[in-house]
């Protein structure tokens, strides 16, 4: 990975730093009611990408309506196509039909899904980026999902092989690309991560997950349940007492790791992906706060969200 040198004098004053990184950010939400994404319109600035999460068993209509709200809203609606869950290629195009017609989609995040057994034709995301289905229906780029911290069932070899298949295929098929990461809490180990993608040629924006702030009780049970172990394990370390774990935490030391080496090294086009576990709106006024520059650094590696000015 190539690196620009800084010295004390010209390194990139930190909460610039901070505020330019967290400028970019997307959102990552579940089943946000209508007055979540009304609320959302008065936070975040119109245009940013807002994924919707696809939950097995949920009926397809319910994400399109969702990602509906969000396009009506003024945001770019980025729905999860979990394509195990897909009974057929039939209900697969009445899906994309949809949500291109409905809520003028024109990006997905592809994945396999978290379906054990597919339950029609798709095993793979790469059988849909392949497919011809995508285009067919109005999509012009895709998201694809990638793991700095390992996946439980699937080997690193195995990780990257596929990355660099389904960037390969999509290309060949005239789609952009774009890699968005799990959730994960160890700055190091996704600056290692990205490193190693530079230095493998791709140069593809990454949207790196980070978890909203929440409880740590529930990014323990999110991290378990999403296969996130040896950072997690770190998080439980750092949590101490028991009392703590439903305390609020937020990911201010990790932004700030980020921010950081993004204004000191070259690490391609990186932007942070908030996981919002629920607290959607939550997340979205921390974000956008932060990227307000309304914080202050704190001793060590973290920094506080500052109040909104009073008027008057």
């Amino acid at each position: 990975m190539a690196c620009v040198m800084t010295t004390v004098e010209d390194r990139a004053d930190p909460i610039e730093a901070i505020a330019d990184f967290t400028a970019g950010f997307s959102l990552e939400t579940t089943r946000p009611s209508a007055d979540d994404v009304a609320a959302l319109a008065g936070i975040v600035p119109a245009g940013a990408s807002v994924y919707v999460t696809a939950v097995p068993g949920r009926p397809a209509r319910e994400t399109i309506e969702t990602a509906a709200q969000l396009r009506t809203a003024g945001f770019e609606p980025v729905p999860h196509l979990a394509v195990r869950g897909f009974a057929s290629a039939l209900e697969l195009d009445d899906f994309l039909a949809r949500a291109s017609g409905q809520a003028g989609v024109t990006r997905v995040l592809v994945i396999a899904g978290d379906h054990d057994e597919p339950a029609g034709d798709f095993r793979s995301a790469i059988e849909v980026i392949d497919g011809g289905a995508l285009q067919r229906h109005g999509i012009t780029g895709i998201a694809i999902a990638a793991y700095p911290d390992g996946h439980p069932r699937i080997s690193q070899q195995d990780l990257d092989r596929s990355l660099a298949d389904k960037i390969q295929s999509a290309e060949a098929t005239g789609l952009a690309v774009h890699i968005v990461t799990q959730f994960g809490f160890d700055a190091q180990a996704i600056l290692q991560w990205i490193g190693r993608l530079r230095e493998f040629g791709v140069e593809h924006p990454v949207r790196i997950g980070l978890a909203g702030p929440t409880s740590l009780a529930t990014l323990l049970r999110y991290a378990k349940h999403c296969g996130v172990r040896a950072s997690a394990q770190g998080l439980a370390r750092q949590a101490g007492l028991l009392r703590q774990l439903f305390a609020m935490s937020a990911p201010d030391a990790l932004v700030r790791a980020l921010a950081q080496a993004r204004a000191d090294k070259h690490l391609g086009e990186i932007a942070p992906h908030f996981f919002s576990f629920g607290g959607l709106l939550r997340t979205a006024r921390w974000a956008a706060a932060v990227a307000q520059r309304r914080i202050a650094l704190e001793a060590g590696e973290g920094f506080r969200v500052e109040p909104p000015p009073t008027e008057g």
